[in-house]
């Protein structure tokens, strides 16, 4: 008997070395590749959701930034209660606990036919699915005066980092009696609230260190995000200190003129600054203009147009444009908007890949703004998409109540909301 049970196990082992090497190999299926071009609220959130939805997946995240530092939050660098260490969040949890490959490089070239990235360090990098996440750049001349050099004496602020740090110092350094100028772009531009949140920062930096100053706020339009409740905010706390211009009152800035500190709007007036803060016009990031993911002409050029349903790109198979750079109807181009859009492509992505069945797409945006470190303001929405694009659900949102009860309360309430808001959505993302 122990002769014939070692005959058998012979005759297995027998066999299976007969079985040609490739076929045991063409036998196993293929693991599924996905990149993801960015780091920011949109791609880190896409590469741990991808993992989080099948660990099956490899993802790969191109993003030659070791750490990443928000947007959200940079305002209140500026008043001085928070510092850059605060905004900043590592690429650790991704790469440790969801076993995200990170590609310390930046994204040089897509090739929508052959399914590729190529780095601009060399590394060609396939994929079946890519997710394009790269934010906004600025649009350098589409204000005349304003180029890229002119960001070192009229800073923009626009993108944490340096140009936070620079404003801020600029700031310190004016004289109590000085002047902020400010700029405001036309729609669309990355977080609609956010011009407005740094007038109120500023303002409280100001009325606390240098109360003589003032505040010129020039903008391109008549109306913006939670305008009632900003302005009823600003006259409360800051009184005079605010000048907001509106479009129809000459704020729409039309030359920037760097050596003079000095705006000039469109009916000629001109606008001198002690600090000269810019917001350019902006447009996607390079590489998704570069691939011809985004539109070249009307309204929204410069920005890429996705299907609603899915965030697929319209001008290209398989890629996903989510976050600031993508055309995305009703949601605003902010950072929470971002990680909903990016939750979403990455279980889309997950179950396509799979052959599953597809979910019902439903978004959302959450946004917070102080308009002082114990003064909160918020606006929700929920949305979902169309055929005819992506649209707000009526009645499922919201903004804060002009008038409410216990209003000193309820404002402080708003205020812990918006910390909580952030330390819950970093630490998802990031696990920081």
């Amino acid at each position: 008997m122990a002769r014939k049970g070692i005959t058998r196990r012979l005759f297995a082992g027998a066999a299976l070395a007969s079985i040609p090497v490739a076929s045991m190999v063409q036998a196993q299926p293929a693991r599924r590749r996905v990149v993801v071009v960015g780091g920011g609220f949109g791609g880190a959130a896409a590469a741990r959701h991808l993992r989080l939805a099948d660990a099956s997946i490899d993802v790969t995240m191109i993003e030659p930034k070791s750490e990443f530092q928000t947007c959200p939050f940079s305002n209140y660098v500026l008043a001085g209660f928070k510092t850059m260490a605060d905004i900043t969040h590592g690429y650790g949890a991704l790469t440790g606990r969801h076993g995200v490959t990170h590609v310390r490089d930046m994204a040089a070239a897509i090739d929508p036919a052959a399914k590729t990235v190529r780095t601009a360090g060399g590394q060609t990098i396939a994929y079946d699915r890519l997710v394009v996440s790269p934010g906004i750049d600025m649009r350098w001349g589409a204000l005349p005066g304003y180029d890229e050099a002119a960001s070192a004496v009229l800073p923009h602020a626009w993108q944490a980092g340096p140009q936070t740090t620079l404003l801020r110092a600029q700031l310190e350094a004016m004289p109590d009696g000085g002047v902020v100028v400010m700029s405001i772009p036309g729609n669309p531009f990355r977080c609609p609230p956010g011009p407005y949140e740094r007038i109120s920062m500023i303002a409280h930096y100001l009325k606390k260190s240098k109360p003589r100053s003032k505040i010129v706020a020039l903008d391109s339009k008549d109306a913006f995000s939670k305008q009632g409740l900003f302005q009823d905010a600003w006259k409360e706390l800051y009184g005079p200190m605010i000048e907001w211009v509106p479009l129809g009152q000459d704020g729409k800035v039309v030359q920037a003129i760097p050596g003079e500190k000095t705006l000039v709007s469109e009916f000629g007036q001109r606008h001198r600054g002690d600090v000269v803060n810019v917001i350019p016009p902006q447009m996607a990031g390079r590489i998704a203009r570069d691939a011809g993911l985004a539109a070249t002409e009307g309204a929204m050029a410069g920005w890429c147009p996705v299907d609603p349903f899915t965030f697929e790109s319209t001008r290209a198979k398989d890629i996903h444009v989510i976050g600031d750079a993508s055309i995305a109807g009703a949601m605003p181009k902010s950072g929470f908007a971002a990680s909903s859009q990016a939750k979403f492509v990455a279980r889309a992505i997950a179950a396509s890949l799979a052959g599953g069945p597809q979910e019902a797409p439903v978004y959302a945006n959450t946004c917070y703004s102080l308009v002082a470190p114990d003064y909160g303001i918020s606006v929700a929405d929920i949305f979902r998409a169309t055929p005819n694009g992506i649209v707000a659900v009526q009645g499922a949102g919201g903004v804060s109540p002009r008038t409410p009860k216990d209003a000193a309360q309820f404002r402080d309430q708003e205020a812990h909301y918006a910390e909580g808001w952030y330390a819950s959505a970093t630490k998802e993302i990031w696990g920081s």
